[in-house]
């Protein structure tokens, strides 16, 4: 280990840190984790450390130091680069600023210009929004968000604009806010060691950083690394040197053409179905399956691009002496359904199979938890998501639509035999598996069913007994193993992923207490004890406002559904120009200018406004409508019991108590 450097204190760690960029301010925190320990720069009328701050990073850059934090890879470190390499010149707040909206304001490929690549940069960095995939538009999350999952103390955010120019206490202010921000990071830097862990073993082992890789990525990479090894220029090419991707893109694909030979029927539902797949070309593979759904002794099996679907609804099944619940699923399904038939994107080539066959058989020779099984796992799941993306060196559709209708197809396959039983009862079906009920005493036929479907396809079944299944729809259940562990989905899950919300969670697992174990839901809820599971959030974008009780709030608010609160309303700009009519639908952009040029602003025209003469205004909806609710930002505001221990709130249980029926009431029956 370095010896610290007694300047500032410097010695080997991750460092938590922030940055605040305001017009007439640029401030910047760290923390050492381990010591906790905090440096504070500031670039602002008032004062001036960018010497400090310059020679403070190339101390860092000269131990074993990392810099952690949240989107800095896409907008701290870019920033702090700049200042490091330019703060001799004297920069100021004013350039600094100028950077960082600069970077804002860039989209798309202009976010390139302002990327500093991992060869330069002058501190490695850790970015947790990177680690946790939070740059997929389904998984944004915000730092705010992670502050309501991870229960914190305070959410509070700052009550400036951005862009405003800032006194002296307000400065300071903000000084305090970013603070609060760093140990927002540290305790997310906590909450994701493992994964941390995880991306330092597999750069150390296959000598490549992972640091930053989301999950799908780190599968993805190791799969092209595997590739080039075997191809070198299969994935990538550097003619005239610049890198360019290898694909295979289609103008069209004949589904009739891509279906495996084996795929026969005898249900005339699901030769239909087999009928008018043989029978399309599609031209792009988003929403290229609409519709598309046959019904079998009452049962609905609904195809998608994705996979198929279907369920039974509002039930509660379940197995006894006589009846057994059975889920079979199938072995990495996709991956081995590529393996099997020797599919592959056509511009890889049968390498492409024989290097996913390796990777399988590998991740089998790992033990479950280990971090090669974990990687394994990821590279055989990652691959064929990115068969439909654009801008990866898997992409060509034919494959990814090769092996979701064959899955789907084949997954048909096998109920067809199945339901033949006349006292069998198909229960779920879903992308790689499905659920049955049927008579014990016919268990050795169904597993015998279940062989021949294996011996036709090459494909391996895993199955599990359940005690019990809960279901409100295909997404929407609870599954009781035979050993009583449960499979919860949907609206009955409160194991939550970080971006997913995290409000209310006592509704299920009241529903689950109410379906499981029987218990009453009222008794549950008045007596559960923990107050986190009360709570809620909302979230307006910056064009909105939430206001509470009719005055308006900060645009994140934790709260809970109160006896004595307020109102709580989400206030949104008028969808068009204000004061004026609104467009009817069903308009061309030159028809609809040309009416208005002949009428005039402000008048009323039959061929282009709606009926009702409506204007576009400012609308008003509610949140929790018909229900009062007390904010929560700050929990040292809430009252706090002479003895001290948890906050008294006037909850509203009715609330908690209906929502709860909702998910409950129908299985009931």
């Amino acid at each position: 280990m370095n010896q610290p450097d007694f300047l500032f204190g410097i010695i080997d760690g991750d460092y938590i840190y922030d940055i605040e960029t305001y017009p007439n301010i640029f401030c910047v925190g760290l923390q050492h984790y381990e010591t906790g320990r905090r440096w504070y720069f500031e670039i602002s009328p008032s004062r001036n450390d960018i010497q400090s701050f310059c020679r403070f990073l190339a101390i860092m850059a000269g131990c074993n130091c990392r810099m952690v934090g949240f989107n800095n890879i896409g907008f701290d470190y870019p920033v702090i680069h700049m200042i490091f390499k330019h703060g001799h010149l004297g920069i100021g707040y004013e350039e600094i600023y100028n950077k960082a909206i600069s970077i804002i304001r860039s989209h798309g490929p202009a976010k390139f210009a302002h990327m500093v690549w991992e060869s330069d940069h002058v501190i490695p960095q850790i970015d947790l929004f990177k680690i946790h995939h939070f740059d997929n538009m389904a998984k944004s999350t915000s730092l705010k968000m992670l502050e309501f999952n991870m229960r914190m103390n305070n959410i509070e955010d700052l009550p400036f604009i951005p862009g405003t120019k800032l006194t002296v206490d307000q400065r300071q202010q903000l000084a305090e806010y970013m603070l609060h921000d760093i140990k927002a990071t540290g305790a997310f830097y906590k909450e994701s060691l493992d994964q941390i862990r995880f991306r330092e073993e597999l750069t150390e082992k296959y000598d490549r950083n992972f640091m930053n890789h989301n999950d799908t990525k780190i599968g993805k990479d190791f799969f092209i690394m595997k590739l080039e090894e075997f191809n070198p220029g299969c994935c990538y090419n550097y003619d005239s040197g610049k890198r360019r991707i290898v694909q295979t893109p289609r103008e069209s694909i004949d589904l009739g053409q891509i279906i495996l030979p084996y795929i026969k029927f005898e249900h005339v539902e699901f030769q239909r179905i087999l009928i008018w797949f043989q029978s399309q070309v599609i031209t792009e593979t988003k929403g290229s399956i609409k519709d598309v759904n046959c019904t079998i002794d009452g049962f609905q099996y609904d195809f998608g691009t994705g996979g198929i679907h279907g369920s039974v609804e509002s039930c509660v099944v379940y197995s006894d002496e006589e009846m057994i619940i059975e889920d079979w699923d199938v072995a990495s399904y996709y991956p081995n359904l590529a393996i099997q038939n020797n599919l592959f994107p056509e511009h890889l080539g049968e390498t492409f199979c024989s290097i996913y066959q390796e990777i399988y058989q590998q991740r089998k020779q790992h033990k479950k938890g280990t971090t090669e099984n974990a990687m394994l796992k990821l590279a055989l799941n990652g691959t064929y998501g990115d068969s439909n993306n654009p801008y990866s060196p898997f992409y060509d559709p034919k494959f990814t639509m090769s092996i979701t209708i064959n899955g789907q197809l084949s997954l048909c396959m096998l109920a067809e035999q199945l339901i033949k039983l006349d006292s069998l009862r198909m229960i779920q079906i879903n992308t790689d598996g499905l659920t049955i009920r049927y008579p014990r005493r016919h268990q050795a036929w169904v597993h015998q069913v279940c062989k021949w479907w294996e011996t036709v396809t090459k494909l391996e079944l895993e199955n599990a007994e359940y005690t019990r299944m809960m279901i409100r729809d295909c997404n929407n259940y609870i599954a009781e193993y035979t050993g009583g562990k449960l499979k919860r989905k949907g609206a009955y899950e409160y194991n939550l992923g970080w971006h997913q919300n995290h409000s209310a969670l006592v509704v299920p697992k009241a529903a689950e207490a109410a379906l499981v174990r029987g218990e009453d839901i009222r008794s549950f809820i008045e007596n559960h004890d923990d107050t986190f599971d009360f709570f809620l959030r909302t979230k307006v974008p910056r064009n909105s406002e939430l206001h509470w009780g009719g005055e308006k709030v900060q645009n994140i608010v934790r709260y809970y559904i109160s006896t004595e609160g307020k109102t709580l309303q989400k206030v949104m700009p008028p969808a068009g120009p204000p004061g004026e009519y609104k467009r009817a639908n069903s308009l061309t952009n030159s028809f609809y200018t040309s009416v208005l040029a002949e009428v005039g602003p402000g008048v009323w025209d039959e061929r282009v406004h709606t009926k009702n003469k409506s204007k576009y205004e400012t609308r008003v909806s509610g949140i929790n409508t018909g229900w009062t609710v007390q904010l929560c930002n700050n929990l040292d505001d809430l009252l706090l019991p002479p003895d001290g221990g948890t906050p008294m709130l006037d909850l509203n249980f009715e609330w908690y108590i209906k929502e709860t029926e909702k998910i409950v009431k129908p299985l009931m029956g």
